[in-house]
């Protein structure tokens, strides 16, 4: 990488962590200048504004969570064994971003009312994701995974509200025990949806 590619990218690191600990919206560029020891004009030089840079640091953000998430899970068997290890990947990154704070989250508190290029952006990167579990699930039906039944929507927000609650008890409660309340609430919802029927094994 050129000089300046460095540069931007070191700058998009601390504007990563700025902005999951104190919000898209506490992300300026005077701040990020005095934590990079650089002026205004410096950062302006490789962001043209202040929303430029918060969505880039927001596709860095949505960048990393693929490549600890998403990427690793689809290399496992479609099934119960591929969602599981998304959820398992999922609570793995929420329980890190405890201590900082999950973009996706903070952002839709953030932006739920707030119109314009961030929110859509935001919303895009969680209806990308919830696609991917609302597919996960999907195809576990259509391996026999699951029941045929079983209502993908409903399983994907029942997901996503162990996670919100996950990140509510956690980080915001400081209860102990809620990475481990959020693990046992997913296998019992597999557990309600999980075929009973046994598939033989080929002889």
């Amino acid at each position: 990488m050129r000089k300046g590619e460095l540069t931007r990218a070191a700058i998009l690191d601390v504007a990563l962590d700025l902005a999951s600990r104190q919000g898209l919206e506490g992300l300026t560029i005077g701040l990020l200048a005095d934590k990079m020891n650089m002026s205004k004009s410096g950062v302006f030089a490789h962001f043209g504004s202040r929303e430029d840079l918060q969505m880039e640091v927001l596709k860095l953000y949505h960048q990393r969570f693929e490549q600890e998430v998403f990427f690793p899970s689809v290399q496992e068997v479609r099934g119960i064994a591929r969602l599981t290890s998304m959820y398992a990947r999922w609570i793995k990154r929420v329980s890190v971003e405890i201590a900082s704070g999950c973009i996706y989250i903070s952002g839709a508190v953030e932006y739920d009312d707030r119109p314009g290029p961030i929110r859509e952006e935001l919303v895009s990167m969680v209806r990308a994701w919830q696609g991917a579990l609302l597919r996960c699930v999907q195809q576990a039906i259509e391996v026999g995974d699951l029941k045929a039944d079983t209502d993908a929507h409903q399983m994907v927000y029942e997901m996503y509200g162990l996670i919100l609650a996950l990140h509510h008890d956690a980080r915001f409660l400081r209860r102990p025990g809620s990475v481990d309340r959020a693990r046992v609430g997913f296998e019992r919802l597999v557990l309600h949806y999980q075929n009973p029927y046994q598939k033989p094994q080929p002889q």
